[in-house]
């Protein structure tokens, strides 16, 4: 029997089936690019991949890397076929073997605001500093070496001529890091934080997402080997660092303004006045949680994300929003045992979202599994009940949660009022 025929059928199958693969994955990858493009999704919200198109050969190393799955390959070349998903991880520059990939802050048809920082993160308002995913760095490493670095410039302001000697706002990667540092050079701290738990925006990845791929260097802890880790490791490791360490972080407090004052700063958040020698801005782009603007919003009931869809079993849920995240909250839900579900949004159609949330939520609806409200609005919410108008005529349906998903208001104008700059960049570095 001649063994070298065998070998060599083995090896035109195993191509044959690669090659198989590949053009059914780049046949998806195409139809994924198309669905983005009709539903409004190809945009980039801030730091992302552009694939240099005579350099890369089509690999696919950057697309495995990708924990967004926001790369495919089409037409034998990396593209960015759901720019709407990148949160900037920058896996995928890593990865490319003929490095030809760039990462640059906003598109020819959107701009990114960013401010201006020194190399030692001071914006152009002495005594200000920006590290992070506000000044348009995503990634989870590079944003906690902002923090740290930033911290070894503001210690050097130090002089106790103020309350304290910085205030850090926002406990994402930059702000943990940040604060660590500053307990390291036995600085006076306090940390702020808008919502109800650390992380920043690492809090509201999805379940099980890979978080960071690269080792990060903090304070007091030393450089963390993390390799390939998912959110809810990250947010344990962070929750442990926080206990090891004592750092101190104010929850629910938010950010309302800044005035100069002697040599710092007086600082107004909604629970009274700071005065500080430095001011480091370390939240993130996701903004203040936009909110209805209604009677009895403040509420308890009432909430801006979905964090445990299992925690509202059995209840009458209301989601109001028309984005993906509205339209995953509303699903989740739906899929609970006994759980009622009312999605309400105020157009007349969903736009910008994923084709597959699309399709899931209308396999919900014609299940009867949840109410879709279009063209609605809330006008009240009561205790056991909220008040929608819906078709000309307001109904009162029974209700013990509110999710609202309506977006966020970034920081841009509070930070323009106090005198930072900022550059508009378009598909640039």
């Amino acid at each position: 029997m001649n063994y070298s025929y065998l070998y060599l059928a083995a090896i035109v199958i195993a191509v044959a089936l690669y090659l198989r693969r590949q053009r059914r994955l780049a046949q998806q990858h195409a139809l994924e690019l198309k669905q983005s493009l009709e539903a409004g999704l190809a945009e980039p919200a801030s730091l992302h991949p552009v694939i240099n198109p005579s350099r890369c050969i089509g690999s696919g190393s950057c697309v495995r890397a990708c924990p967004e799955e926001a790369l495919g390959i089409v037409g034998g070349k990396a593209v960015l076929i759901n720019g709407s998903a990148c949160i900037g991880h920058g896996a995928c520059l890593s990865a490319c073997p003929v490095e030809g990939i760039s990462l640059v802050f906003g598109s020819e048809k959107r701009g990114i605001d960013i401010p201006h920082v020194s190399p030692e993160f001071e914006t152009n308002v002495p005594g200000i500093y920006i590290a992070g995913e506000l000044g348009g760095m995503g990634l989870i490493r590079k944003a906690a070496e902002q923090g740290r670095q930033a911290m070894d410039a503001i210690r050097k302001r130090a002089d106790g001529s103020h309350d304290i000697d910085v205030l850090i706002v926002g406990c994402g990667p930059a702000g943990l890091s940040a604060g660590l540092a500053a307990i390291q050079h036995k600085l006076r701290y306090r940390i702020i934080e808008q919502e109800d738990s650390l992380g920043g925006a690492v809090y509201h990845y999805p379940r099980n997402k890979i978080a960071m791929t690269a080792p990060v260097q903090l304070a007091l802890v030393g450089k963390v080997k993390f390799g390939e880790v998912s959110k809810e490791q990250l947010l344990e490791f962070w929750q442990g660092v926080v206990q090891r360490t004592g750092l101190q972080v104010s929850f629910r407090e938010r950010l309302t303004g800044i005035e100069r004052h002697g040599t710092g700063f007086v600082v107004q958040t909604d629970q009274g006045r700071i005065s500080a020698r430095s001011v480091l801005l370390a939240m993130g782009r996701r903004g203040t949680p936009r909110k209805l603007d209604v009677p009895g919003e403040e509420a308890s009931k009432v909430v801006y994300r979905l964090v445990d869809a299992q925690q509202y079993r059995g209840q009458h849920v209301l989601v109001v929003g028309g984005g993906d995240s509205a339209l995953e909250a509303a699903i989740a839900l739906a899929e609970e045992p006994n759980t009622t579900v009312t999605l309400s949004y105020r157009s007349e159609a969903f736009s910008r979202v994923k084709a597959k949330n699309r399709e899931r939520l209308e396999l919900l609806r014609d299940a009867g599994h949840l109410t879709v409200m279009l063209s609605s609005k809330v006008r009240r919410i009561e205790q056991r009940s909220v008040d929608i108008e819906h078709e000309g005529r307001t109904k009162h349906l029974p209700n013990e949660a509110v999710i609202v998903c309506a977006g966020g208001e970034l920081p841009t104008p509070l930070l323009r009022q106090i005198g930072i700059r900022f550059e508009t960049k378009f598909g640039t570095r």
